[in-house]
């Protein structure tokens, strides 16, 4: 897909996700819009791997560790065909495999994630393995900035750049906002930029909702023997006018009257796009 497509894709992901929220009554929704443009430029540009190749042994890896971001993932890997989208009418009902984190019981995901600084360290195992193997595929890690007070994170980074891994790319969705409010007030990481290339990173800033910048970020070749870092500046509950940059919308539904509004919105966007 071209940019122009991606960003239509990145609307279409947000209205699903908005309606499945909604109907299901629950979700991490300001979490979910925030990364929607990261996840669709994995899915539909970066990664290589597809429902069909799911389980090569040479298939690129994606690990979420920002697991509350659930809905987001699931409807993308529905929309591209791991499994049926219908499925989703059962997202957090008793019995369903689809759940308020990924698990590996869903076509698609790779491995159980959701308890915050894991994910990291799952990802430089996975990456290990691959040099350990002699195989040429990816390993991509989205984490919340949240998640960077957690100590296996840095534990993780300091792996990464001890085994030279190259192979490993590691996405921050950088939005300021964590469940009890400003990232900043809660537990401060900044400077994460200054703190990952001290710990050996290649780190790349850009503007996370920003569908070209996010692109060529990927598109980047790899540093020698260097795990490289996206900072994606992202705005929390982005796409929604009233959520935006919201604390409260880190874990809300929307009222009637709200799902209704930010549909239309979603609507006349995909309608401009036509």
């Amino acid at each position: 897909m071209e940019v122009e497509q991606l960003e239509k894709k990145a609307i279409e992901m947000r209205k699903a996700t908005w309606e499945m929220i909604y109907r299901a009554k629950t979700g991490h929704t300001g979490s979910d819009l925030s990364c929607t443009d990261i996840l669709v430029a994995l899915y539909y540009k970066v990664l290589n791997q597809s429902p069909e190749s799911f389980k090569s042994a040479n298939r690129d890896r994606y690990i979420q560790s920002k697991g509350h971001a659930v809905e987001i993932l699931l409807n993308v890997l529905a929309d591209r065909g791991y499994f049926p989208k219908s499925d989703l009418l059962t997202y957090s009902q008793f019995k369903s495999a689809y759940i308020g984190h990924p698990n590996n019981h869903v076509n698609g995901i790779e491995m159980n994630t959701g308890s915050l600084g894991h994910g990291l360290a799952l990802s430089v195992g996975i990456a290990k393995a691959a040099k350990m193997d002699d195989k040429d595929y990816h390993t991509y890690v989205l984490m919340g900035d949240g998640e960077q007070a957690e100590g296996s994170v840095w534990e993780a980074a300091m792996a990464a750049d001890n085994f030279n891994l190259d192979n490993l790319t590691a996405i921050i969705d950088h939005n300021g906002l964590q469940i009890t409010g400003k990232t900043k007030d809660v537990m401060n990481s900044e400077p994460l930029k200054a703190k990952y290339e001290a710990f050996g990173w290649n780190v790349v800033e850009i503007d996370g909702n920003d569908m070209s910048q996010l692109v060529a970020a990927f598109d980047l070749k790899p540093v020698l023997h260097k795990p490289t870092l996206i900072l994606a500046d992202t705005i929390k509950g982005r796409g929604v006018s009233f959520a935006e940059n919201k604390v409260e919308w880190h874990h809300k539904v929307p009222t009637k009257e709200q799902y209704e509004e930010a549909l239309a919105v979603f609507n006349q966007e995909l309608e401009d796009r036509k």
